[in-house]
């Protein structure tokens, strides 16, 4: 018999859902390569713990970028060694698998996603978009002819989404999402204090203290790194209410998005929103008082999922369940 397999792609995360298991793996889509030979060093979490600790000659890689493939080799060594680990391969089969992407992908982006996948070991490769997905691993009932909306912010890109029927009704996707967001903390604390951190400290930062609205001067993070001028190591302090600002324009485009995105959409399938509300998900969706932020501006109820980080696994699992019903290539 062949497993079925669900897995979300993460710009920053893979997430494998096994049908009957659950989520059997959670893990950086982080690559470590050897630059003089191309060999695979770590894979995952052992990759993640290197970033910007390598030398000269090992390089890691997130071979994903803006919620799309970005290096297909290094991808598909990547899903290659996440599908071995899980030991769901035979000689006499192999697993059936659902991958997702962003609603924005275009016909070639789809298809080197399918055909990592299948070049990773995959058999039957079905392909479904985040949001719907991400809907269906909230716990939203999308199969209905009533109307769903999603945010599912994520590590590359924000997909925001109103579904009906098992479907796509209208949407947005903007690349504006988790890892921007720490890139724009990087870039203010650079700009505004002279000093240079890493990706891990600005992420750190951006969980610690990181806040969309209503933030707090007294809330406050002490960041080391690399001075401007000296080129010494320093250690500086920021509070909750700077961090809002670096977050500002970035967090406005994903409320013009989901602005837009309710705008398209018919007037009936509005007033089920309205009921219903708006469900958040994704791991940038942890951003503090996010919920309150879009809430307030789109005058609509936002509520937020239970499991933000794993949505997505999780509605690949469910649509797994009848996979024959709910496969789209």
């Amino acid at each position: 018999m062949s497993k079925y397999l669900g897995i979300d792609l993460g710009t920053a995360n893979v997430l494998i859902d096994v049908k009957g298991e659950g989520i059997v793996l959670n893990e950086p889509s982080v690559v470590a390569i050897n630059t003089k030979n191309d060999d695979v060093v770590a894979v995952g979490q052992d990759a993640y713990q290197m970033v910007g600790r390598t030398p000269a000659n090992i390089k890691a890689i997130r071979p994903l970028k803006d919620g799309v493939i970005a290096d297909f080799n290094i991808t598909e060594k990547m899903l290659q060694y996440f599908i071995d680990k899980l030991n769901v391969r035979s000689r006499f089969s192999k697993p059936t698998i659902m991958i997702c992407a962003p609603t924005n992908v275009t016909p070639v982006e789809q298809k080197s996603i399918i055909e990592a996948a299948e070049q990773a070991g995959g058999g039957k490769v079905y392909l479904q978009f985040e949001p719907k997905v991400a809907a269906v691993g909230a716990g939203l009932d999308i199969f209905k002819p009533q109307g769903n909306m999603v945010i599912d912010i994520g590590g590359g890109t924000s997909d925001i989404a109103v579904l009906s029927m098992g479907d796509v009704v209208t949407s947005r996707s903007l690349r504006f999402a988790g890892d921007k967001m720490t890139s724009a903390i990087q870039a203010y604390v650079k700009s505004n204090h002279g000093l240079i951190i890493g990706e891990r400290t600005s992420e750190q930062i951006k969980i610690e203290i990181g806040s969309a609205m209503e933030s707090d001067e007294k809330v406050t993070f002490s960041a080391s790194g690399i001075d401007i001028v000296t080129g010494l190591p320093k250690e500086i302090t920021v509070n909750e209410k700077e961090i809002e600002e670096a977050l500002h324009d970035g967090v406005l485009q994903i409320v013009e998005a989901a602005k837009g995105v309710l705008e398209q959409t018919p007037p009936e399938l509005s007033a089920d929103i309205i009921d219903r509300g708006i469900m958040l998900t994704g791991g940038g969706s942890l951003l503090k008082n996010l919920d309150k932020l879009l809430a307030e501006q789109l005058e609509v109820p936002v509520l937020m999922t239970e499991s933000p980080l794993d949505s997505v696994a999780l509605g690949t699992g469910i649509l797994l369940e009848n996979i024959e019903k709910h496969k789209k290539y």
